[in-house]
């Protein structure tokens, strides 16, 4: 019987992972018993997946990630090469402290770029971006572009990911999409 995903023949999914139609999960991946992941996903190759883990619908994850329990990921997030995201803020080897994971959560659309760190305990906002080697510690806003160490928020993107810029009135237009945007109390609104 054949599965309505793709699962190349080096990578394992323990029993009990529930994954999507249309997902394909490439050399080297694990997918620990209790994860869950959604349709038409792509975890490239040596993607670790851990029980309890939820992965949304269309996400894609690069090369060298590893999802922990305690994690949430929303529908059509990226996750960039090496991308390190946390669960327990003081880890040590000969202290058990599974009881203190911190749940994370990255919201529909958003970008984590390469090499970039998430400390257990963030929330990245629907459709923002951080940017390549960023530490996250914090919330990130939605549609915020943050970058460094630790991340700091340098401006604003659309949904497409194209930094947005505001006249006198707080608007700003997409340069791809052309949807029309207005900051109001520090915050994004999309207006058609």
């Amino acid at each position: 019987m054949s599965t309505p995903y793709f699962i190349h023949e080096s990578a394992y999914a323990d029993a009990g992972a529930q994954i999507g139609a249309g997902t394909k999960i490439w050399h080297f991946c694990h997918i620990m018993g209790g994860a869950v992941i959604g349709e038409n996903c792509i975890l490239g190759q040596n993607v670790f997946v851990g029980s309890g883990v939820i992965i949304g619908n269309g996400v894609k994850i690069q090369n060298n990630v590893s999802l922990y329990t305690g994690l949430v990921v929303e529908d059509e997030v990226f996750l960039g090469p090496s991308v390190v995201l946390t669960n327990v803020l003081q880890p040590r080897a000969f202290i058990e402290r599974k009881d203190e994971f911190l749940p994370t959560v990255i919201e529909r659309g958003a970008t984590v770029g390469a090499n970039a760190t998430i400390i257990c305990g963030a929330r990245i906002g629907k459709y923002a971006m951080v940017g390549a080697g960023a530490v996250v510690r914090k919330v990130v806003k939605p549609y915020a572009l943050v970058v460094g160490n630790p991340a700091r928020m340098i401006g604003w993107v659309g949904k497409a990911g194209r930094r947005l810029v505001f006249n006198g009135e707080g608007i700003a237009f997409c340069s791809e999409s052309r949807e029309k945007y207005l900051l109001i109390n520090d915050e994004i609104q999309i207006l058609g």
